[in-house]
């Protein structure tokens, strides 16, 4: 179990202790130690380090205003810092070459960072490292060798390979299944009040959830027999591939306060 709390600025007090608590809820424990990202800063800074001796990532004086409309970074400071700039971020450095990756789900995936991204930040301006090296980084250490998540994380993937690789790691094996939206697409989530999972009865909503995504689980059956069914026929062939999959939605009542 890991939480990804290395975003101060945007962090909700209280929310790392709802989330175990949410897991716990639904009979998931974790059976290693929580691993905050708030306390490896110097993993990710050794890391970081690494790859600036190695010449694959350089320090950067550009801000976001610095940069194209497209987002694209122009490779302004990859070969020393212009006149005027000062050491703001650290960007790894990509090449032609596309990434390359097999997604259980979605098949192969290539990317060419070069032309989405650019030299990509790993470590902000705000002297925090980036969500993308700090996850790969983890990964490695806890052993993680396979990542299931929603499909609006695929395009983070390229990214996150290309640092693995750069890092000397083996990346992860992937698969990206579907999440659930609203009618008109939007992901569910807090900013649409969305129902904690918590507030609902357990054995109902783990089988939705499991038949959201492709699977045939028994009607009926009570919390810890439907983690026994799934552990025992989970097929991810059964996975649908799309990216979204809508469901009808209401909002959460308004909270006092």
């Amino acid at each position: 179990m890991r939480i990804e709390d290395i975003d101060p600025p945007r962090e909700v007090a209280g929310s790392a202790d709802r989330i175990l608590e949410a897991l716990q809820h639904f009979g998931l424990r974790s059976d290693r130690p929580v691993l905050f990202q708030s306390e490896r800063t110097a993993a990710y800074r050794a890391a970081r380090d690494r790859l600036l001796t190695a010449g694959k990532a350089f320090w950067c004086g550009c801000s976001r205003a610095d940069l194209p409309p497209s987002g694209t970074y122009p490779g302004t400071c990859r070969d020393g810092l212009p006149p005027g700039k000062s050491p703001r971020a650290v960007r790894l450095r990509v090449d032609a070459e596309p990434v390359v990756f097999h997604d259980a789900i979605q098949g192969e995936v290539a990317e060419s960072l070069s032309a989405t991204t650019g030299d990509f930040v790993i470590w902000r301006a705000d002297d925090l490292p980036a969500y993308q090296l700090a996850v790969v980084v983890d990964d490695a250490f806890q052993g993680v060798n396979e990542v299931v998540r929603g499909h609006d994380l695929l395009d983070s993937t390229a990214r996150q390979v290309r640092v693995a690789r750069a890092l000397g790691f083996t990346p992860p094996n992937y698969a990206h299944h579907p999440v659930a939206t609203t009618p008109d697409g939007r992901k569910l989530g807090k900013r649409l009040r969305s129902d904690p999972l918590s507030r609902a009865a357990r054995p109902e909503t783990l089988r939705l959830a499991l038949e959201l995504l492709g699977q045939q689980p028994p009607g009926g059956a009570p919390l810890d027999e439907l983690w026994r069914w799934a552990l025992a026929n989970w097929r991810l062939d059964r996975v649908p591939r799309r990216p979204a999959i809508e469901i009808p939605f209401a909002p959460a009542p308004s909270r006092p306060g």
